[in-house]
């Protein structure tokens, strides 16, 4: 675990109400966020080098109403931080492992980023499990190296720890949502606070999203889809217009909002949410 249970504490007060609990899969222990109730669940899952805490608001807007759970995946958070398999099927075996936990689905399934890309191999793989996807800022992957770089160099960037949360804020230099959420994220330790991952789990993980653009799974999705994009987006636009094609896939734009979009525009992403979850 990448926490000690003071900071457990102190996150379960950040993410609100929500009750955190964690399960094994073979030797990676990986944790939830859960709140509300309801028969239909909303599972939500982070973008690399991010943590539940970022859909804290998500949680709390929809905890009234619908049960909804955000996974910290492995190599994240909570989660085991140094897991040996990061492979993408790992991956969609431990949010496999933790729809059949809920029970069985099928869930809403909401993805950011790379968290997106697992969602999709999830409903491709198991569409009996979700009834509804939602992918937030994702594609299908692909770019190798070239689009691995640029991410490498930030997260080898990262100074190994920070004073304060205004020193993450000022070298984050995202939105102030985004870069609030981010800071929620972090660890205590003695030097301060540092991220609660490590950079080459992190990267190894990326690589086997970029390693290839998954469209033979993208075109087994069969359930509703919906694209949550940002009007500055960083998914590639030839891939977005291939991706709408399909007739089950709808789409809406978040207009100024980068990347992180559920935390630049939070209403508009929760209006956006809702609208599809009602």
């Amino acid at each position: 675990m990448c926490v000690t249970h003071a900071r457990v504490d102190i996150i379960a007060q950040v993410i609100g109400s929500a009750a955190w609990r964690s399960f094994s899969r073979g030797p990676v222990q990986l944790a939830y966020a859960e709140a509300g109730t309801g028969d239909h669940p909303v599972v939500l899952l982070h973008g690399l080098a991010g943590t539940a805490q970022e859909w804290s608001a998500t949680m709390r807007a929809l905890s009234g109403s619908h049960r909804v759970v955000a996974l910290e995946q492995r190599g994240h958070g909570h989660s085991t931080r140094m897991p040996q398999d990061v492979t993408r099927a790992a991956y969609v075996g431990d949010v496999v492992a933790l729809i059949k936990r809920l029970g069985g689905g099928p869930v809403t399934l909401v993805g950011q980023s790379m968290g997106g890309h697992t969602a999709m191999l999830v409903a491709a793989e198991n569409p009996e499990l979700v009834s509804r996807l939602v992918m937030v800022e994702a594609g299908v992957g692909g770019g190798g190296d070239a689009a691995l770089a640029p991410v490498e160099r930030w997260l080898r960037g990262w100074p190994d720890s920070f004073p304060d949360r205004d020193a993450f804020t000022d070298f984050f230099a995202g939105s102030p949502g985004a870069g609030e959420a981010w800071a929620d994220g972090l660890q205590f330790d003695a030097g301060g606070l540092v991220p609660c991952w490590d950079a080459d789990v992190l990267i190894d993980a990326l690589r086997a999203v970029l390693v290839l653009p998954r469209w033979r799974a993208w075109e087994s999705v069969t359930v509703p889809t919906h694209l949550v994009l940002a009007e500055h987006s960083a998914i590639p636009p030839e891939q977005v217009e291939r991706m709408r094609r399909r007739e089950h896939v709808e789409h809406t734009t978040i207009t100024g909002a980068g990347h992180d979009l559920h935390l630049d525009r939070p209403h508009a992403w929760l209006e956006t949410l809702n609208g599809l979850l009602t």
